[in-house]
Protein backbone atom coordinates (compact mmCIF):
# COMPACT_ATOMS: atom_id res chain seq x y z
CA UNK A 1 0.00 0.00 0.00
CA UNK A 2 1.48 3.38 -1.00
CA UNK A 3 2.32 5.98 1.64
CA UNK A 4 0.16 9.08 2.00
CA UNK A 5 1.67 12.33 0.68
CA UNK A 6 2.39 13.49 4.24
CA UNK A 7 4.05 10.19 5.21
CA UNK A 8 6.14 10.14 2.01
CA UNK A 9 7.28 13.69 2.74
CA UNK A 10 8.18 12.88 6.35
CA UNK A 11 10.28 9.93 5.16
CA UNK A 12 11.86 11.68 2.16
CA UNK A 13 13.15 14.85 3.80
CA UNK A 14 15.53 13.21 6.32
CA UNK A 15 16.78 10.79 3.63
CA UNK A 16 17.56 13.53 1.10
CA UNK A 17 19.21 15.66 3.80
CA UNK A 18 21.49 12.76 4.77
CA UNK A 19 22.18 11.99 1.09
CA UNK A 20 23.22 15.59 0.32
CA UNK A 21 25.39 15.73 3.46
CA UNK A 22 27.10 12.44 2.53
CA UNK A 23 27.67 13.72 -1.03
CA UNK A 24 29.34 16.98 0.05
CA UNK A 25 32.97 17.29 -1.00
CA UNK A 26 35.09 16.96 -4.12
CA UNK A 27 34.61 14.17 -6.66
CA UNK A 28 36.24 12.95 -9.85
CA UNK A 29 33.52 11.84 -12.25
CA UNK A 30 34.26 9.56 -15.18
CA UNK A 31 31.30 8.93 -17.42
CA UNK A 32 30.18 7.67 -20.76
CA UNK A 33 27.17 8.81 -22.74
CA UNK A 34 25.73 6.27 -25.17
CA UNK A 35 23.63 7.80 -27.94
CA UNK A 36 20.74 5.55 -28.96
CA UNK A 37 20.12 3.83 -31.30
CA UNK A 38 23.39 4.50 -33.20
CA UNK A 39 25.61 3.61 -30.23
CA UNK A 40 27.91 6.63 -30.48
CA UNK A 41 29.94 6.92 -27.25
CA UNK A 42 31.19 10.12 -25.65
CA UNK A 43 33.55 10.07 -22.66
CA UNK A 44 33.63 12.92 -20.15
CA UNK A 45 35.84 13.50 -17.11
CA UNK A 46 34.68 16.09 -14.59
CA UNK A 47 35.93 17.56 -11.35
CA UNK A 48 32.87 18.16 -9.18
CA UNK A 49 32.51 20.12 -5.93
CA UNK A 50 29.32 19.61 -3.88
CA UNK A 51 28.40 21.90 -1.00
CA UNK A 52 25.54 21.12 1.38
CA UNK A 53 23.10 24.03 1.83
CA UNK A 54 21.13 24.63 5.03
CA UNK A 55 17.55 25.91 5.00
CA UNK A 56 17.53 29.70 4.75
CA UNK A 57 20.84 29.96 2.87
CA UNK A 58 21.05 32.75 0.30
CA UNK A 59 21.25 30.16 -2.51
CA UNK A 60 18.06 28.40 -1.38
CA UNK A 61 16.18 31.66 -0.88
CA UNK A 62 17.12 32.68 -4.45
CA UNK A 63 16.07 29.25 -5.74
CA UNK A 64 12.70 29.58 -3.97
CA UNK A 65 12.24 32.97 -5.67
CA UNK A 66 13.02 31.44 -9.09
CA UNK A 67 10.26 28.87 -8.48
CA UNK A 68 7.87 31.50 -7.05
CA UNK A 69 7.56 29.64 -3.74
CA UNK A 70 5.96 31.42 -0.81
CA UNK A 71 7.80 31.83 2.50
CA UNK A 72 5.83 28.97 4.07
CA UNK A 73 7.12 26.79 1.23
CA UNK A 74 10.77 27.30 2.22
CA UNK A 75 13.23 24.70 0.99
CA UNK A 76 14.45 22.48 3.83
CA UNK A 77 17.99 21.87 2.49
CA UNK A 78 19.91 21.63 -0.73
CA UNK A 79 23.22 21.37 -2.49
CA UNK A 80 25.30 23.53 -4.76
CA UNK A 81 27.17 21.56 -7.43
CA UNK A 82 30.01 23.09 -9.45
CA UNK A 83 31.92 21.26 -12.17
CA UNK A 84 34.62 21.47 -14.79
CA UNK A 85 34.18 18.90 -17.54
CA UNK A 86 36.78 17.75 -20.04
CA UNK A 87 36.12 15.73 -23.21
CA UNK A 88 39.09 13.39 -23.87
CA UNK A 89 39.96 12.50 -27.46
CA UNK A 90 37.96 15.43 -28.88
CA UNK A 91 38.65 19.04 -29.78
CA UNK A 92 35.81 20.18 -27.52
CA UNK A 93 36.89 22.76 -24.97
CA UNK A 94 36.41 22.21 -21.21
CA UNK A 95 33.07 23.35 -19.79
CA UNK A 96 32.52 24.89 -16.35
CA UNK A 97 29.17 25.30 -14.67
CA UNK A 98 27.13 25.06 -11.52
CA UNK A 99 23.60 24.37 -10.36
CA UNK A 100 21.65 24.62 -7.12
CA UNK A 101 19.26 21.96 -5.80
CA UNK A 102 16.67 22.52 -3.07
CA UNK A 103 14.16 20.19 -1.41
CA UNK A 104 10.60 20.40 -0.20
CA UNK A 105 8.63 17.23 0.38
CA UNK A 106 9.33 14.83 -2.46
CA UNK A 107 10.19 17.56 -4.97
CA UNK A 108 13.72 18.52 -5.90
CA UNK A 109 13.94 22.10 -7.20
CA UNK A 110 16.77 23.14 -9.53
CA UNK A 111 17.82 26.49 -10.87
CA UNK A 112 18.36 24.92 -14.31
CA UNK A 113 17.89 21.62 -16.09
CA UNK A 114 20.30 19.40 -18.01
CA UNK A 115 19.06 20.76 -21.35
CA UNK A 116 17.58 24.12 -20.32
CA UNK A 117 18.68 27.19 -18.41
CA UNK A 118 15.17 27.53 -16.94
CA UNK A 119 14.25 26.34 -13.42
CA UNK A 120 12.93 22.77 -13.26
CA UNK A 121 11.60 20.32 -10.67
CA UNK A 122 12.07 16.58 -10.27
CA UNK A 123 10.11 14.00 -8.33
CA UNK A 124 12.39 11.92 -6.14
CA UNK A 125 12.24 8.78 -4.05
CA UNK A 126 14.65 6.46 -2.31
CA UNK A 127 14.93 2.81 -3.24
CA UNK A 128 17.01 2.48 -0.07
CA UNK A 129 18.79 5.11 2.10
CA UNK A 130 21.82 5.16 -0.25
CA UNK A 131 19.99 5.15 -3.61
CA UNK A 132 18.25 8.31 -4.86
CA UNK A 133 15.98 8.10 -7.90
CA UNK A 134 14.89 11.22 -9.81
CA UNK A 135 12.42 11.85 -12.62
CA UNK A 136 12.48 15.21 -14.41
CA UNK A 137 10.22 16.20 -17.32
CA UNK A 138 10.35 19.28 -19.55
CA UNK A 139 10.31 20.20 -23.26
CA UNK A 140 8.86 16.78 -24.21
CA UNK A 141 11.90 15.10 -22.59
CA UNK A 142 12.13 12.77 -19.59
CA UNK A 143 15.29 12.36 -17.51
CA UNK A 144 15.37 9.31 -15.22
CA UNK A 145 18.36 9.23 -12.89
CA UNK A 146 19.67 7.01 -10.17
CA UNK A 147 22.49 8.04 -7.82
CA UNK A 148 23.93 5.48 -5.43
CA UNK A 149 26.39 6.06 -2.60
CA UNK A 150 28.82 3.14 -2.48
CA UNK A 151 30.58 3.36 0.85
CA UNK A 152 32.10 6.78 1.62
CA UNK A 153 34.44 7.05 -1.36
CA UNK A 154 32.31 6.22 -4.40
CA UNK A 155 29.07 7.09 -6.13
CA UNK A 156 27.52 5.58 -9.23
CA UNK A 157 25.02 7.37 -11.43
CA UNK A 158 22.93 6.38 -14.37
CA UNK A 159 20.78 8.67 -16.50
CA UNK A 160 18.31 7.67 -19.21
CA UNK A 161 17.12 10.51 -21.45
CA UNK A 162 13.95 10.01 -23.50
CA UNK A 163 12.26 12.33 -25.95
CA UNK A 164 8.74 11.83 -27.30
CA UNK A 165 8.64 8.40 -25.68
CA UNK A 166 11.88 7.17 -27.29
CA UNK A 167 15.10 6.60 -25.35
CA UNK A 168 17.79 8.89 -26.77
CA UNK A 169 20.79 8.53 -24.47
CA UNK A 170 22.15 6.60 -21.50
CA UNK A 171 24.79 8.11 -19.24
CA UNK A 172 26.78 5.93 -16.84
CA UNK A 173 29.06 7.47 -14.22
CA UNK A 174 31.60 6.38 -11.65
CA UNK A 175 32.50 9.10 -9.17
CA UNK A 176 35.41 8.88 -6.73
CA UNK A 177 35.94 11.17 -3.79
CA UNK A 178 39.10 13.29 -4.19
Amino acid sequence: MPFSVDTARLLAEPLITAFFQASAGRWLSERRYYTLPDGKVQEVVSHIAIRFLQAGSAELLHLADLHQLQQQDALICGAEVAWESNYPNTSRKPVKGSTVFGVRGTLLYRDRGFATSKPVTAQFLFRDPKTLQLRTEYNDSVFEEELKLVGRQYRTRQTIISRAGQQQMIGQYLERRC
